[in-house]
């Protein structure tokens, strides 16, 4: 059977970067850049994108494009015959059900909530009402599930349909929406009575604030930040690079992926701390900004049910275009290593991921005294803490290992892979970097997560 193909450059590029745009980008990026310094946080971040996220990309997608097969079976491809490479598909592809595992649960929320905004659930409610609001969802396994299981049937949905036809057509649509509606909502965010503060607090450097919080914390931060914002370990890009053609060079296209994973990033934050001054209200990270911080200032705007609605579609399409970029990778997978067709694989899939994405549903509320990380914790917390520090930076660090190492596939062969067709080369001279500094950062980063 001939492997599928996506029909466009574009298409490309909107995919891997919908994969790697995520709730992360709004939830995390903004607040994280707050704490930290500001402007000085931005930089630091945008170097270690340069300097970790980038190479690591490249070469995830040139395993992907080399092998033109999914993470199951693209290092049985590229291995030397006996060698054990190819067992990291099998962590990936853990990772990729993982993560499903509780992402389709949060995108649930998000379809929820731009239900609730649209139909004005939340006018005139005040704080305590929207914080009960949002911890009533929760408490109700029925709303988490059917959420849940719509998120699930659209994805496997737009998957079956097929590669350019399903996955391709729709991320395109969506991440242009996204893209516009983002921008809309910054610029509105930008224009209130008392916005100027907020742009201080996030983009101006601050360093008293860096020392404050500690130096090596904000290194360590933004260099976490930097990394797990592109989705990288667990094929999901690798993916996308197994379905393009060899005109342009890797690197060209990794930095564009960047580029548009940054801009939604750095742009959520001129929709957040804006506004969030403007009303004198103190943004938040996590669940809390989005679901109970935003809903409250949006109660205070003019217009702000509109505003809300739109913010709202705006977070079900970012989380909603990494869901269907890894369902891409595990439905692929599927047909790899079972010779499924499509749209079998996308059958047994619809029922496997219903069913492993409960226990994060029922973690809200049937099952919440079961605490796996202590006092408050729940089944998200572990499934997160999972994928987070254990899957991602270990299968990218195989990743790396794996394209600069003799016992590998080989520095040489990634280089000529990733720099054939036009656009940006890796220079040669990257090598000593690659292969004695870029596996101590990721070691250290891997730490870090475990025991920081």
């Amino acid at each position: 059977m001939e492997r599928e193909k996506l029909s466009s450059r574009m298409g490309f590029i909107l995919l891997s970067a919908g994969c790697a745009i995520g709730i992360g980008n709004v939830w995390r990026f903004p607040y994280i850049a707050g704490l930290y310094g500001g402007g000085m946080f931005v930089l630091l971040y945008l170097f270690f994108l340069v300097a970790m996220g980038i190479p690591v990309m490249t070469m995830e997608f040139a395993v992907g494009r080399a092998s033109r097969k999914s993470i199951v079976k693209s290092f049985t491809e590229l291995e030397k015959s006996g060698h054990k490479w190819h067992l990291n598909g099998y962590l990936g592809m853990a990772g990729n059900y993982l993560l499903m595992m509780f992402y389709t649960t949060v995108a649930g929320w998000m379809l929820y909530y731009f239900y609730q905004m649209m139909m004005g659930r939340f006018t005139g409610k005040d704080t305590q009402q929207v914080a009960g609001m949002f911890q009533s969802m929760l408490e109700n396994p029925l709303v988490l599930t059917v959420s849940m299981i719509l998120i699930v049937a659209a994805g496997i949905f737009i998957c079956s349909i097929g590669l350019q036809k399903g996955v391709e057509k729709i991320t395109k649509v969506m991440m242009v929406l996204l893209l516009f509606i983002i921008i809309i909502l910054a610029v509105r965010g930008m224009t209130l009575d008392g916005a100027m503060e907020g742009l201080k607090f996030y983009l101006l450097p601050d360093f008293q604030k860096m020392k404050d919080v500690g130096i090596l914390e904000t290194v360590i931060a933004a260099m976490n930040q930097a990394f797990f914002t592109l989705s990288l370990g667990i094929g999901a890009m690798a993916i996308f690079g197994s379905y393009i053609d060899k005109k342009h060079t890797l690197l060209g296209e990794s930095v564009n992926i960047a580029v548009l994973d940054t801009f939604v990033a750095i742009v959520s934050g001129l929709i957040i701390f804006p506004t969030c001054f403007a009303f004198g209200i103190s943004p938040d990270k996590g669940p809390s900004l989005i679901f109970i911080t935003l809903p409250n200032v949006f109660n205070h705007m003019a217009g702000g049910r509109i505003w809300g609605t739109l913010f709202f579609i705006f977070m079900t399409f970012s989380a909603f275009s990494t869901i269907l970029a890894v369902f891409e990778n595990i439905i692929s997978c599927g047909m790899d290593l079972f010779h499924w067709s499509r749209k079998k694989s996308c059958l047994i899939n619809l029922v496997v991921l219903i069913v492993l994405s409960l226990p994060c549903v029922f973690g809200f509320n049937l099952w919440s005294a079961f605490q796996p990380m202590g006092e408050g914790s729940t089944i998200l917390d572990l499934e997160d803490f999972i994928v987070s520090n254990v899957i991602l930076p270990i299968g990218s660090l195989i990743y790396l290992l794996f394209c600069v190492t003799r016992y590998g596939w080989g520095f040489d062969k990634y280089l000529k892979e990733a720099n054939t067709g036009g656009g940006l080369k890796i220079p040669k001279a990257i090598r000593i970097y690659v292969t004695y500094i870029l596996p101590v950062l990721l070691i250290l980063l891997i730490l870090q997560g475990w025991f920081g």
